[in-house]
């Protein structure tokens, strides 16, 4: 997946409405909880099996670009990044922007 979705155009679609206070959802770095949705996303978990999916399944830890020696984004905190979101209708947002990759990339057909 990381080479296969635009993660830099996401992250520059989502930015602006994504606070840098160090509070909470904050504290964690965009470009972590936009790829810990994602593999909520792939996997189908609801936020308390993906905070558990974290801490157990490597592949998951490295994908979510979390060191070992960091903390683990929670079950509410990936809840709150999904409301932000939802708020701002960015999940839409983004699957236009996916599509397109994907399609300029010759992988899906418009």
């Amino acid at each position: 997946m990381d080479g296969l979705l635009p993660w830099g155009k996401m992250e520059k679609k989502i930015g602006r409405y994504y606070p840098n206070n160090g509070n909470g959802l904050m504290s964690y770095p965009l470009s972590v909880m936009l790829r810990v949705h994602f593999i909520q996303l792939f996997y189908n978990l609801y936020n308390p099996a993906m905070e558990n999916a974290l801490y157990e399944i490597e592949s998951m830890h490295r994908l979510a670009n979390l060191q070992l020696s960091q903390s683990i984004p929670d079950e509410t905190t990936a809840l709150k990044f999904r409301h932000l979101l939802e708020k701002y209708k960015l999940g839409e947002a983004l699957l236009m922007l996916i599509n397109k990759h994907l399609s300029d990339a010759g992988v899906q057909k418009n």
